[in-house]
């Protein structure tokens, strides 16, 4: 009853109210109790938990339609042999302007004009072609995205170290990039994968033809990880397939034709899958070579079923983890962390926020500045689990609904909820939380639902007219 009182709603956010809900006394957290903090709690609510929301040939159509449709996904297979220089240094210049607003270093020094510079004289723009052939290779172990090539770290303030603004994003073994340009300093790569652009240290890319790059793993049998995380076995005679980090999604073919008394890397293979991961050799050129996966890692031999059990499990083996802006700190943000789930499941989505909020393969619902407050809570009242809620540069994942309030699972630096006085408690977060969506504040004036962009779902999409003909 006690609970039931205290949801009344304050007038003192416009829009859609936001209620106010107690703290729960043991997580310190609005409206999270212990049992909510666990996955069983949330398949326990679905109706049907082992429903398909998607089948495989759904997901292969999703897939299609989302290479075909989706301007964020780039198709490597259909690049030009060669490539105009105006082109390759326009893709350079739209990833690496010059920052227009002061940045600070680890000291919490700005970067003064000279520092500038030099970021930008390294992008080596007039050592670019007037024709530049496209090359190929496979990423080699997990490696950071940047904006420059750089792995010197700078911020927007100097007191918050944890969003590097240089950092972009991830790739991960095995991923396939076209190769545009080098640094001058011939230690980065700008590259070009399924879903972004941007630098990438040289040392950890393996340069081959289109088609061993594109053939790798483009059969089965494979290992699909489906752990938060999975590791290669330790081995010294090959050291850079030892304890590579594997991330979620990650697929990986299985050399099914090893013999079992044969050892890999000085270790017999009966305790483990022998899959085969890329490296760079001396020389810079992609190899391919066995490496050894447990049997007790968190994998499977396909991608998983889409039901509500598998998206609810999947998104709760990161729960706790750290938020790594653009996957720094070997984590990942809000959007990769969403990305990830799905990717366990074979779905492909775009890396940012922003472009998975519009992504026209998707079954989108969108909202403008002057729709009625009744659409928005309409339409949140009928989330589902799995459905992807964006605000201005945040993604949430739907857990579902406990009376009144909705819940979601989300990698977010901080959230802000009421007081029972009225005022705003700003929370550090920082991690994959579990939250209700109603109390969360945007600010001062606005709540999380007041800023809702679009709703996007992975659903078998209904005939147009046309199509059904």
């Amino acid at each position: 009853m006690l609970w039931l009182a205290l949801l009344v709603a304050t007038p003192t956010v416009a829009g859609v109210l936001a209620p106010q809900v107690p703290v729960d006394p043991v997580t310190g957290v609005v409206g999270v109790d212990p049992p909510k903090l666990t996955a069983e709690y949330w398949i326990g609510r679905q109706p049907q938990p082992d429903q398909q929301l998607l089948d495989r040939a759904g997901i292969a159509a999703q897939n299609a339609r989302m290479r075909a449709e989706d301007p964020a996904i780039h198709d490597l297979r259909a690049l030009p042999a060669s490539m105009p220089a105006g082109m390759v240094r326009k893709e350079i210049q739209s990833l690496s302007a010059a920052p227009t607003r002061t940045l600070y270093d680890m000291h919490g020094q700005a970067l003064d004009a000279a520092a500038l510079d030099a970021l930008q004289d390294s992008l080596a723009l007039e050592a670019v072609p007037a024709t530049v052939a496209v090359r190929y290779g496979l990423v080699t172990q997990r490696a950071d995205l940047r904006t420059f090539p750089s792995t010197r770290r700078v911020f927007s303030t100097t007191e918050n170290h944890d969003i590097d603004r240089f950092q972009e994003s991830a790739l991960f073994p095995g991923d396939a990039v076209a190769v545009l340009h080098e640094s001058r300093d011939r230690q980065w790569l700008f590259v070009t994968s399924e879903r972004y652009s941007a630098w990438i240290e040289k040392r950890h890319v393996g340069l081959g033809s289109a088609q061993q790059v594109f053939g790798y793993g483009a059969h089965g049998p494979y290992r699909v990880i489906t752990g938060a995380t999975a590791t290669t076995v330790f081995t010294p005679e090959q050291p850079q397939v030892s304890q590579l980090q594997l991330d979620m999604g990650v697929r990986v073919p299985v050399i099914a034709d090893w013999t079992p008394t044969t050892p890999v890397n000085g270790q017999l293979p009966y305790t483990g899958w022998v899959i085969q991961l890329p490296i760079r050799t001396a020389q810079g050129a992609l190899a391919l070579v066995p490496a050894l996966l447990p049997r007790t890692a968190d994998s499977a031999s396909d991608y998983l079923p889409l039901t509500p059990r598998n998206l609810i499990t999947q998104a709760f083996k990161f729960l706790g983890e750290r938020y790594g802006w653009g996957h720094a700190y070997d984590a990942r943000d809000c959007s990769g962390f969403t990305s990830e789930i799905y990717r366990s499941f074979g779905v492909l989505l775009p890396r940012n926020t922003s472009q998975q909020a519009v992504s026209p393969a998707l079954d989108r619902i969108a909202f403008n500045q002057g729709d009625p407050d009744a659409k928005r809570t309409s339409a949140v009242s009928q989330l589902t689990v799995g459905d992807m809620v964006y605000i201005p540069g945040h993604v949430m994942v739907v857990l579902g609904h406990v009376g009144a309030l909705t819940y979601v699972i989300h990698d977010t630096a901080g959230g802000s909820w009421l007081r029972p006085d009225g005022g705003r408690v700003a929370a550090r977060l920082n991690g994959v939380s579990v939250t209700p969506l109603e109390p969360m504040l945007a600010s001062d004036t606005a709540s999380y639902i007041d800023r809702i962009t679009n709703i996007q779902r992975v659903r078998p999409r209904p005939a147009t007219a046309k199509q059904a003909e």
